[in-house]
């Protein structure tokens, strides 16, 4: 896959899953999809962008803790 590429991803704007996948392929990035594992698995499929976020709070064993990953996340849905 990975044929099509965009630079950034916007809120509100809809991307084939190929783009979308051209876009983590190329960025340090995280994407979480409401089409769970699915997302890669029909490349024409269009996904909007609902939200961008700069990081998330995970649970750190290192740390006995949770600790915010400054990481780019983006929430997707499908059309």
């Amino acid at each position: 896959m990975g044929s099509q590429s965009v630079s950034e991803l916007t809120a509100g704007t809809n991307y084939k899953a190929s783009e979308i996948d051209s876009f983590v392929e190329n960025n340090h990035v995280t994407v979480v999809s409401n089409n769970e594992n699915q997302l890669f698995t029909e490349p024409d499929r269009e996904y909007k962008v609902v939200y961008k976020f700069g990081g998330y709070f995970d649970h750190s064993e290192e740390l006995g803790g949770k600790e915010f990953v400054e990481k780019p996340t983006y929430v997707v849905e499908k059309v």
